[in-house]
């Protein structure tokens, strides 16, 4: 039995030749189909060939680089804090390597390498993490055999645990410095006036830094609503969206009278620009800047006139305020419209389990009386006229903060 098969000429076109010495016609049959299934197959291989030869002999700065000009859903900040990992650890050390050589060995490397130099664990983590993804898109144009970080071990970056101010402590710590500290203080903690006393019941905004530098007077659409529509971006020193959402989208919080009346007297006191309350102090017409309030937490931390926890930071502020709301009541609007007080749900849960330990017993609600059923008659029920349990204060915040809680790594821009 025999097979005819085509083939390219070299002038162009196909030829046909014949292959002979087949027992049987299934295994002429059997023959073509080999034949064919090579050639389909062929082309592809050839392309990713292409790709080795191109991709392979790069270097892996230079592929790095197309590779960052990808990432268009970062942010300026995140776009930052790229192009410092890749220009402190990533470069220096794998810039010149060329691709096709990377494997488990040169990564392992890398990262004991970083271990002996006496990097952080969270930059470690943060510059494995960029070397992994660049590794894998690599890995997926098929440079690799197999994949280069398959196995390896990654940094355990074990963040530092929150502290939390007591109420006490928090009212000392807000009228260490200018007014601009208070009124920033005030919005990330939800406590009141400087005169006033804070408690757990004045917990209200929860503010980030970036949002409580971009306080504005017009924002306050009810006695008791703030709504948060802008941040100061650390990058770029500009107003901008909120963190997490599009530009026209907003966060509606509860305003607590003492918080308000913050607002107005600063405001009163230091005058706005188009509605905004805090602006460069040299130069009105510039943004609040963010090291300002870093560098007067610095200048009180070093003074040591307050009674500040040791491990605290600016950012406590704002988790002062999510334990301190997750321990009380609703606040008196409808908590239904307003988003969860905090990101991080281990405060939230860590302080209802406060809550449950901490708090007394409530007294049962009383049996409805005839008069009362009669009153709310047929149909819908009338909440109105429902009786209600009495409900005893909850036990003070000094109870439940001063304490250490477990968190992710927190994001303070």
């Amino acid at each position: 039995m025999s097979a005819l098969l085509q083939d390219p000429l070299p002038g162009g076109g196909w030829g046909q030749r014949e292959e002979s010495g087949f027992a049987t016609q299934d295994r002429a049959a059997e023959r073509l189909v080999e034949i064919y299934n090579g050639k389909k197959v062929a082309p592809r291989g050839r392309v990713r060939a292409e790709r080795v030869a191109t991709y392979g002999a790069m270097r892996f700065g230079e592929y790095a680089a197309g590779w960052k000009a990808a990432q268009r859903d970062l942010g300026p900040a995140s776009v930052r804090h790229l192009e410092s990992l890749l220009d402190i650890h990533l470069l220096p050390q794998l810039g010149s390597r060329r691709m096709e050589t990377f494997d488990h060995k040169v990564v392992e490397g890398f990262l004991q390498t970083m271990e002996r130099n006496g990097v952080g664990l969270a930059a470690q983590s943060n510059a494995f993490d960029k070397l992994k993804a660049i590794l894998l898109d690599a890995h997926r144009l098929g440079l690799f055999d197999g994949n280069p970080v398959a196995g390896i071990k990654a940094p355990q970056y074990d963040p530092k645990r929150v502290v939390i101010p007591s109420p006490a402590q928090l009212q000392q710590i807000r009228s260490a410095d200018d007014d601009s500290f208070t009124l920033v203080t005030d919005r990330m903690s939800g406590c009141g006036m400087r005169d006033a006393g804070c408690g757990m019941r004045d917990a209200g905004c929860g503010m980030r830094n970036g949002e409580a530098f971009a306080v504005n007077v017009n924002n306050i659409v009810a006695d008791d609503v703030y709504r948060i529509t802008e941040q100061v971006n650390r990058t770029t020193c500009r107003y901008d969206r909120l963190k997490h959402r599009r530009p026209d989208e907003y966060r509606d919080v509860p305003l607590r009278a003492r918080t308000r009346r913050t607002i107005e007297w600063y405001a009163d006191k230091h005058g706005t620009v188009d509605g905004y309350v805090l602006r460069h102090p040299g130069d009105p017409s510039r943004t609040f800047p963010h090291y300002h309030i870093a560098n007067q937490w610095k200048r009180i931390k070093k003074a040591g006139q307050r009674d500040i926890p040791e491990g605290m930071v600016v950012y406590s502020f704002r988790h002062f305020f999510a334990f301190a709301t997750a321990l009380t009541d609703p606040a008196p609007v409808p908590r239904g419209h307003y988003d969860v007080p905090h990101s991080h749900l281990v405060i939230r849960v860590d302080a209802r389990k406060a809550r449950r330990s901490s708090a007394p017993t409530t007294r049962p609600a009383p049996a409805p009386t005839t008069e009362t059923a009669a009153a709310v008659g047929p149909g819908p029920l009338n909440h109105a006229a429902r009786p209600r349990p009495r409900r005893t204060p909850i036990t003070p915040l000094q109870n439940a903060t001063q304490r250490h809680i477990d968190l992710a790594p927190v994001d303070e821009h």
